[in-house]
This record gives structure tokens, sequence and C-alpha cells, in this order.
């Protein structure tokens, strides 16, 4: 279909066309056979770039033709009229001088009469007249109009992929929304509203986030969110959960709507007999750091539906940082943990902090 729209393009707009489509396909394929280390685009840019050079030579001979044209056909044209004028004589002369035998003789004419009827005879020849030269196209005209022909392909070719859909079958990170929408418990109704682990999971999937945590490479393999409740809390309290699973590392944020404070919560922590506590301030808010270790347990999806005993999972590292500047009560959870065992650095780990939080409402005055 390429080829026959072509034929039908005169040739000072076909060939101009060509050259210019050859020579930008042929360059580039050459420049990439040159960058990937490729024979066979070299030998494609090759064969572009040769064939540009013939359709060169071919426009080149085409505007000496048109600069010096051959003196043949004025020799022609002038052996063409003496013809022309020697076979009119004859014709005249037979005109003359054959008479039909077979007839009477012919009536006495007038001298007058008998001019008229001679000059008649000798006029039936016409004279030949000059020949017109046929008008030829404008070589500039046709030129620019194959330029902007170009012009107009190489625009639509650039403006073809933002207007139309994509083919791109690269897997896309996953989203935080999975379509389903669970009824969220009594309490994420109450006024104000707790987050919920929807939000919180837009607030953490970032597209940044694996810059944050020093790996930009990957892209996160699972993200998932929950509206949970505290324990023994009979459903009174929200917690709500997010998290985004990378290759090297698993971030969580998680929110409790208690009335535990920082303070509380750090003496908890020395009761525990925990020594890797750390208080400090994250964003005007009062916040520690501290590490634990998850907790790792296996379910059987068998016909005996029993799950296995739950194991020691790898170490954490978190930052509690209080629900609002006044801490009274409540804490946002941001812990990051590896299968490897592996940990970021502390100052990575605020500046993810620092990053996710702003995301996070305050918890209003009550």
């Amino acid at each position: 279909m390429l080829g026959f729209l072509l034929r039908l393009l005169p040739f000072w707009v076909r060939e101009p066309l060509l050259i210019v489509v050859g020579s930008v396909l042929g360059l580039r394929i050459m420049y990439l056979a040159v960058h990937d280390h490729d024979r066979v685009a070299a030998g494609l840019g090759t064969v572009f770039l040769v064939f540009t050079a013939i359709r060169v030579h071919v426009v080149i001979r085409a505007l000496r033709a048109r600069r010096n044209p051959s003196p043949a056909g004025s020799g022609d044209a002038g052996g063409d009229t003496g013809g022309s004028a020697g076979g009119g004589a004859g014709l005249v002369a037979g005109g003359v001088v054959a008479q039909p035998q077979a007839q009477a003789q012919p009536q006495p004419q007038a001298p007058a009469q008998a001019q008229a009827q001679a000059q008649a005879q000798v006029g039936i020849l016409p004279r030949p007249s000059p020949a017109v030269p046929e008008k030829e196209p404008n070589a500039w005209g046709q030129a620019a109009a194959a330029l902007a022909l170009f012009g107009a392909l190489a625009v639509a070719l650039w403006a073809g992929p933002r207007f139309m859909p994509s083919e791109d079958n690269t897997p896309q990170p996953p989203s935080c929304s999975d379509g389903s929408h669970e009824e969220l418990p009594k309490v994420y109704q109450d006024t104000p509203r707790p987050v919920t682990g929807e939000e919180l999971c837009k607030v953490l999937n970032r597209a940044d986030l694996a810059a944050l945590l020093g790996t930009p490479g990957e892209t996160a393999s699972t993200v998932s969110s929950t509206n949970n409740t505290a324990p023994l809390t009979d459903e009174k309290v929200a917690q709500p959960e997010a998290s985004v699973t990378f290759d090297t590392y698993t971030v969580n944020v998680s929110a409790t709507y208690n009335e535990l404070t920082i303070d509380q919560y750090v003496q908890l922590m020395k009761f525990g007999e925990e020594t890797d506590v750390k208080r400090l301030k994250v964003l005007g808010r009062p916040a520690v750091l501290s590490s634990a270790h998850t907790m790792r347990f296996e379910i059987d999806l068998g016909s005996s539906g029993s799950g296995g005993p739950v194991e020691e999972g790898p170490l954490a590292r978190s930052v509690s940082v209080a629900l609002d500047r006044g801490d009274r009560g409540g804490y946002c959870d941001i812990s990051v943990w590896s299968t490897s065992g592996t940990l970021p650095n502390d100052s990575v780990l605020l500046e993810l902090v620092e990053k996710v939080l702003p995301g996070i409402p305050e918890r209003p005055a009550r």
C-alpha cells in the first residue's frame, strides 16, 4: 500500500522524501549498530544509506537534464518542417495537374472566377504553426511540498504516542486498591474519622520509596492494606495498617488510635528490658526509635486448615511517632525489615519517616 502511494507522487515530491527518510533511518540504525555492536543492524543501516545514495544520484541526473536540454529536438523539428513543406508543394502540384479525364470538357469560366478557384485550391494547405512548449512543473515547489509532507509525517510520528493508547507490556507496580471494598468496622465511622488502611497504603506506596531505602532499581512486588482494630479492645480502637514489599526490604506503617502517649510507650519498652531505644523528635512530634523481632507463622491451606507454630521473624527497626504534636494519645509506627537480616541506617529510616509522616493527618484535639 505504501509503495502504491509513493508511485502516485510526482518525481520531485517522491525522491526528496525518500532521500530524507532513508538518510534519517540509515544514520539512526548505524548509530544503534555501533553503540550495541550489532552486525545485523549495521548491514540494515548500510542498505538504507546505499539506497539513499542511489536516489541522490537520480535526482542529480534529473537536475542536470533540466539545466542542459538536448539540442536534437530543434533539428528534428526543422526536418519535419521541411518535409511538410515539400509534401505540401507536391500535393499542390498534384492538385493543380491531376484532373479527371472521363468528365466532359469544362465550361468556359471568367478570368476572375478561374483565379479565385486556383487560389482556393492552393489555400487548402494550412501553414504549419510553431509547437507550443509544454509547461514543466516547478521543481522548487515540488521540493518544498516534499519537505512539508515529511514534516507532517514527523509531527504525526512524534505526537502519535502522546494521544494513542500505549501497548507497553512492562509489568506495572501493584496498586493499593484491589477493587474490593470491605465493610469498615464501626469505629472507622467515628468523628473525627481514623485514617483507613487504603489511605495509609497510598501515602506509603510512593514512586521514590525504593530510592529512599537505598535500592532505586527495585519495584514493589506486593502491596497490602487492612482496616484492623487493636486486639483486646472490643473493636473500639482503630489500627489500620499498610505494607509494601521489595526484593530487599519490607516497609510497614500502622496507626493506633488509643490513649497511649509516647512517654508511656517508652516506659513500657523499659519495662520489657529493651535496650536499643532512642527518644527523638520528628517534624516537631515526640518519637522513639527502637528494634524488635517480627513474628512469623505458616498457615496450612490443606484440608486440616491448621497453622504451624508462631516463630521469631527477622529483626525490624521502627520509628513510633505521636499522632499529634501535643502527644495526647495515639501513635504511628513505621517499620523496615529484611528477610536477609540487613537493615538500612537509622538516617535512611528517619528520612523515610519525614517523607511519609506528612501524609498521615494529625489527630485533632478532643
